[in-house]
């Protein structure tokens, strides 16, 4: 991690933990907002303006929160808008590292070796995790933003008449739907799969995994009678959902020990999951090699660095290799 603008040790999986074992994940540090006439936004500090050019989003495709941001950069047509770097999938000594590993790409702003750089570029004396998705501003040098949880209603309302106005992905008639859905979702599911994963004691493990698969059962009662998570249209609890799903069987099931049953047990869900990757735009932001070489790459849980064959998967409309996310 970082302790006043220095790397300090090797990365270490595990941000925190508390007294039982149990994976803490710490807060984001950059919280600011791009809106459409630059006013603050629920940050309280002004000055960034929505304009095309201006923001630079840095994602790694390992990373389920950093492509809830890819996918709503595309579904809001905003790829003209806002350009993206790829990070490399591994998770090395020093976190997050650009590369030329397919489908990454070098720092195209300041020539970096890694990500880590970008944030004491944004605050000479950051101590913390070190974190994908960043959203940069290329005008004032620094990290808007690093919560993919903000950045996706960024991309959905932020930019104004810059992005694709025929999708809400937060329409106002169904925000208590989505907040409630994502809160049911967010500690049990999306966080879940980590706290299993990184727990350092078997309770803390055992509790995880209940919840983890009791979402499972919740996500596949919900999808009986539904082709999404709240209302009738695509929201951001989708989103939420889809990428912690997309990763269960390929990543989760095996390294993290979550392995009572996969997601293609699961009928619904299964289907739900085709469904959403077979919107234009989606299979772009999926690379199933990337995240198995991330994942399996986590030393603390994976000693080895051995990456399993399979499973095979195939909800994917296309092959890795003629996808982009340009």
């Amino acid at each position: 991690m970082m302790i006043n603008g220095k790397w300090v040790g090797e990365f270490d999986p595990i941000q925190a933990r508390d007294e039982e074992g149990r994976f803490l994940r710490q807060d984001s540090r950059f919280r600011y907002w791009i809106t459409p006439d630059g006013r603050p936004g629920p940050s309280g500090e002004g000055g960034f303006k929505a304009e095309a050019g201006r923001y630079h989003l840095y994602v790694a495709l390992i990373c389920p929160w950093a492509c809830r941001t890819l996918m709503a950069r595309k579904l809001k047509k905003l790829e003209s808008v806002v350009s993206v770097t790829v990070v490399e999938p591994f998770l090395g000594e020093q976190c997050w590292a650009f590369g030329d590993y397919p489908g990454a790409q070098p720092d195209p702003l300041y020539g970096f070796q890694y990500v880590h750089q970008l944030y004491t570029r944004a605050m000479p004396d950051y101590t913390g995790q070190v974190t994908v998705p960043i959203l940069w501003d290329r005008q004032r040098h620094t990290i808007v933003n690093n919560e993919s949880a903000d950045i996706v209603r960024m991309f959905d309302s932020g930019f104004g008449e810059l992005a694709d106005p025929r999708i809400e992905l937060y329409p106002a008639p169904l925000h208590a739907e989505i907040d409630k859905v994502n809160q049911r979702l967010y500690e049990r599911f999306n966080n879940g799969v980590y706290r299993a994963g990184f727990a350092t004691s078997q309770a803390a493990h055992e509790e995880a995994v209940e919840e983890v698969f009791d979402s499972l059962a919740f996500l596949e009662s919900r999808l009986a009678s539904r082709h999404y998570l709240v209302g009738d249209q695509l929201t951001e609890a989708d989103i939420r959902a889809f990428v912690t799903l997309v990763r269960f069987d390929v990543a989760y099931h095996g390294l993290f020990k979550t392995n009572l049953a996969r997601v293609s047990d699961y009928p619904n869900v299964s289907a739900y999951v085709r469904r959403i990757a077979a919107i234009p735009g989606i299979a772009e932001t999926i690379d199933i090699d990337h995240i198995k070489q991330g994942y399996y790459s986590i030393r603390a849980l994976n000693p080895s660095g051995l990456v399993p064959k399979g499973p095979v998967v195939d909800f994917l409309p296309a092959p890795a290799d003629e996808r982009s996310v340009a």
